[in-house]
């Protein structure tokens, strides 16, 4: 049953329908002034309200009940009823969020129907709330994973502006991660009740797309057989998010900025706007001042998007996070998978370390999910990686001689057996992880020299990185060498006997 909230200036309307509720098992409240039934709201949450529109026949404090009702966390479920029912009116109350309208006299049965419909859908929306908590978890701050300074400048930003309403834009390349901190904002806001729904701009011709976006009128055209409701509608009281918004066509841009600008929509074929309270996270890949130089790109759309931006590094530019990321991966998803507790080699992680990632976060997840795939056991080796970063090392090496990446994959694993020993990569995101340094050994008589002056030159980097706390384009110039010397230098494995 239900806790209601019931405001009517009519003395004989509220006793009526206390009466009834109460029969039907509900705990019921009931005022009479507006006043008492907004400070009843705060005080005493309901799950259901039911309110005249006109409490003194005068104004309209159900219109300012039932905007406070749907402010509630969680919102409570309004019907509005009234003895000065029109369209107008009834439109505006169903705009503003109202479940449904009542017109006095109504029946008892019509009253009782609609309430039963109205506890039905909040007992709906408490299970999806609950469901929504569960999804929660997988999208706190915490896991976003990221050590480094523009992560966690990113983590900063990302917690400040999280309950706020504002507009916020996502710049970064394609495997950034742009999706994950939309839903780390909608996770972490108060519109977390809500829908999060996600649209990919670019996936869709551009009359689909407006279809998609703000629903249709049936018969509006070939196809069009029922009304149907856009995913604006779907994201009422939650957040939608506009992946590779550069790519929308100028008419979608045109009729976004009204949605920006008004918080209404027009659906095709259908004259009447409609409300939504909507939070809008845009994402892109592109550079949008480019495009409207290009004429692509409407300019007073960039500046409502732009309200706060926020800038996701390319992996290159966080190297330090790619241990935290592959223990991340191991733990949350390949371990889930398998039940294996995967470990990575000290050679295959220097060569994940040292490659540029052109595909970014996601590129590195398909290569370690590959590399489980490939491994035997549960130990990544150099041979398990895709060929790519073989290649790359191959080219980067400039005449080196490259160690035999297949004479480790049949080891142990443990470091005993061969001289590629395990790094120590911690499966706790939170711990900081800096990159492979080839740390030191025990060299044996008749072990090559190539592999002790490489450890005494990896461990003078070592130095200088302490030094400049590890920022490697300090300590590249104090070493005298360029960075691309310096990373290739950390990402050399010494040869194995």
């Amino acid at each position: 049953m239900a806790k209601v909230l019931i405001a009517d200036d009519e003395m004989t309307m509220v006793q009526m329908i206390t009466e009834l509720l109460r029969s039907e098992g509900h705990e019921v409240s009931a005022f009479t002034t507006g006043a008492a039934a907004l400070s009843a709201l705060e005080e005493n949450p309901p799950d259901l309200v039911i309110t005249d529109l006109y409490l003194d026949k005068t104004r309209a404090h159900g219109l300012e009940i039932l905007a406070r009702s749907r402010a509630l966390n969680p919102p409570a479920v309004v019907i509005m009823i009234t003895g000065f029912g029109t369209v107008e009116t009834a439109v505006e109350a169903m705009k503003k969020g109202a479940f449904d309208y009542l017109e006095k006299p109504f029946k008892l049965d019509e009253l009782r129907l609609c309430v039963e419909r109205a506890v039905s859908y909040r007992t709906a929306m408490a299970e999806n709330i609950y469901l929504r908590k569960q999804i929660k978890q997988k999208y706190q701050f915490d896991q976003l994973v990221g050590t480094s300074n523009k992560m966690q400048a990113v983590f900063k930003l990302i917690e400040r502006v999280a309950d706020t309403d504002s507009t916020i834009l996502i710049l970064g390349e394609s495997g950034t991660g742009k999706e994950l901190v939309a839903r780390a904002l909608h996770f972490n806001s108060k519109r977390q009740y809500g829908q999060f729904v996600p649209v990919n701009c670019s996936a869709l011709p551009e009359s689909l797309l407006e279809s998609e976006l703000f629903g249709h009128k049936k018969g509006s055209f070939t196809g069009a057989i029922s009304d149907k409701k856009g995913l604006f509608q779907e994201a009422d009281g939650g957040t939608i998010f506009l992946d590779e918004i550069g790519s929308m066509s100028p008419l979608l841009q045109s009729r976004l900025l009204r949605v920006l600008q008004e918080r209404e929509i027009r659906r095709v074929g259908d004259s009447t706007p409609l409300y939504v309270n909507v939070r809008v996270v845009a994402a892109t890949n592109e550079l949008l001042e480019k495009r409207i130089k290009e004429g692509k790109f409407r300019e007073d759309l960039y500046y409502r998007l732009n309200v706060i931006p926020i800038g996701l590094p390319r992996l290159v530019e966080r190297r330090d996070d790619i241990p935290l990321l592959i223990a991340h991966f191991f733990k949350n998803k390949m371990s889930a998978r398998t039940g294996k507790n995967y470990q990575v080699t000290r050679q295959a992680m220097e060569l994940l370390c040292g490659y540029d990632w052109p595909g970014n976060v996601r590129e590195l997840e398909n290569a370690i999910e590959r590399a489980c795939a490939m491994c035997e056991g549960d130990v990544i080796h150099p041979a398990d990686l895709p060929p790519a970063l073989l290649l790359a090392k191959s080219i980067g090496s400039h005449g080196h001689e490259d160690s035999d990446v297949d004479a480790h994959h049949h080891g142990n694993g443990n470091g005993n057996g061969n001289g590629d020993g395990l790094y120590p990569l911690s499966h706790s995101d939170g711990a900081a992880t800096r990159l492979p340094a080839g740390g030191h050994r025990s060299l044996s008589v008749g072990e090559p020299l190539k592999n002790f002056i490489r450890e005494q030159e990896i461990a003078y980097v070592n130095a200088a990185l302490q030094q400049t706390g590890g920022d490697k384009e300090k300590a590249a110039e104090l070493l005298g060498v360029s960075l691309a010397t310096l990373y290739r230098k950390l990402a050399e494995p010494a040869e194995s006997v």
